[in-house]
């Protein structure tokens, strides 16, 4: 009987990438294409993510290579960490499972102008008020509540339309991808029961891996891109990572359902069901495009809502008002998301449908869709780590766009299951251990920490030196945690 995981060829690219030939399946269109050091081949061996990298190749339509970023791991289709560009010029498809269950999932940073040293004796306070103030955990709903009217001028418009209630800013909107809204997003095309699951939860944490956390800048190493976000050494900032909730959840649920039988109906082969897709120009294709736009700017009204509330939470500790603490968006990423970007492939410019599943946009500088703050410097690329470690800001390289469609890594990623960290976490306290490491926890359970746990993810510090070597994203500045809240 041999051994679970991946047993199929790796060839040395570079030090950075790995290839799975296109020769190793009959059906793949294209190479596979694995960003890692030799050090992580092990572990990404270890489960099935470089199957389903090969298994992605098979898709019509795809494009240079099917790609999968150094926080690889298993996922539900496409493994977490896996990318790939179809062109609807060739009969691409579009396929859920390469955007993922939770739609836009994404990350946003926001710097103040406090430091440690200011926070520190206030920082029990400041984290019990936000996870008293910012509803976390599974199925919660929170302050803010909008009929099926309002919730649908949400999802086609983003979170342009909160700034008649006071809760978005320009800046906020001009500091987030896409500007907070992908065009073509159809509010009919989502579901009663996605809409139900919607209608309390935007402005909600959830739970899983999601969490609000207050962060110290503790290192620098871009001083130029530093400053052009306004960030500096010791200098308090909040990271918020979520996503579209129960209704993105529902929309990839309804679409996964809707499309069983749809690839059979127009010839395409498959070697794994959760690759389910359709033809971009088809009307099930047309159908789920429309939804997932819908839940993607969900998404990042959920985001901006949070953000608000974390504000507040600062205001009232520190007396002073968000605008008066320079609580300014630095950016926000989305990396659960399938987005019409233009690419240079054999030597023209082409219109492709990116698939980034657990995988964040990392545009280098002079592209047009980075803010004009950031023309000179690139896109800011956020990577959240563990919760005892470190995260990351990195901003795109030119090499991004050559190699892997504008694409950096979204995280650490898992190297163990959750089942297996809480059996690994039985007996223990981590709240206590993380206290041990000066981050104050706070979270709805003893389980949402044991799943959570650092031991639970790779070392983010590894995985952001492959991309920065590799010329994907650059390294910019490292923060640590200091305070986390999490379902």
């Amino acid at each position: 009987m041999s051994k679970p995981g991946f047993h199929g060829p790796l060839e040395r690219v570079n030090d950075c990438c790995w290839r799975i030939p296109k020769s190793y399946k009959k059906g793949m269109r294209v190479d596979g294409l694995i960003y890692a050091s030799e050090a992580m081949l092990d572990q990404i061996k270890g489960d099935q993510a470089p199957e389903q990298v090969a298994n992605v190749a098979f898709l019509p339509g795809i494009q240079h290579a099917s790609l999968a970023m150094p926080d690889i791991h298993w996922g539900y289709g496409f493994c977490i960490g896996g990318v790939c560009a179809t062109d609807p010029e060739e009969g691409g498809v579009i396929s859920p499972g390469g955007v993922g269950y939770d739609i836009n999932c994404g990350v946003r940073l926001v710097r103040s102008n406090l430091d440690y040293q200011e926070v520190k004796p206030h920082l029990v306070e400041l984290v019990d008020r936000l996870f008293r103030n910012v509803p976390a955990g599974v199925g919660r709903g929170g302050k803010y509540k909008f009929n099926r009217r309002e919730l649908a001028q949400l999802m086609q418009l983003g979170p342009a339309c909160l700034q008649d209630r006071g809760l978005t800013t320009a800046g906020d909107l001009d500091h987030t991808e896409a500007g907070g809204c992908l065009a073509g997003a159809v509010p009919e095309a989502v579901s009663d029961r996605a809409m139900e699951r919607g209608s309390g939860q935007c402005g909600t944490l959830g739970s899983g891996n999601h969490f609000l956390e207050v962060q110290v800048v503790d290192a620098i190493f871009d001083d130029v891109a530093a400053a052009a976000m306004g960030l500096h050494k010791d200098m308090v900032c909040v990271m918020i990572h979520s996503g579209s909730r129960g209704l993105g959840y529902q929309v990839c649920d309804d679409a996964l359902k809707q499309l069983r039988g749809v690839p059979e109906k127009y010839g395409i082969e498959l070697p794994d069901r959760q690759l389910a897709c359709a033809p971009i120009e088809s009307p099930e294709g047309e159908q789920y495009l429309g939804a997932m736009c819908a839940a993607a700017n969900y998404a990042w009204c959920n985001r901006q809502l949070l953000m608000a509330q974390a504000r507040d939470v600062f205001a009232e500790v520190f007396g002073r008002s968000w605008q008066s603490l320079q609580m300014n968006l630095v950016y926000d990423v989305a990396h659960n998301i399938a987005k019409l970007e233009t690419h240079a492939l054999g030597g023209r410019r082409r219109r492709v449908w990116v698939h980034r599943k657990g995988a964040t946009r990392a545009f280098p500088p002079h592209h047009k869709e980075v803010p004009d703050v950031y023309q000179k410097i690139g896109q800011p690329v956020l990577i959240p780590g563990d919760m005892g470690r470190a995260s990351w800001v990195l901003v795109g390289q030119a090499g991004s766009m050559e190699q892997t469609f504008g694409t950096a890594c979204h995280g650490a990623g898992r190297k163990m299951s959750r089942t297996q960290a809480v059996r690994q976490a039985k007996g223990r306290r981590i709240d206590q251990e993380l206290a041990a490491r000066g981050v104050v926890a706070r979270a709805r359970g003893w389980r949402g920490l044991a799943e959570e746990q650092p031991d639970a993810y790779k070392d983010v510090n590894t995985v952001v030196d492959v991309v920065h070597h590799a010329n994907l994203a650059a390294k910019v500045a490292r923060m640590r945690p200091i305070g986390v809240i999490k379902g």
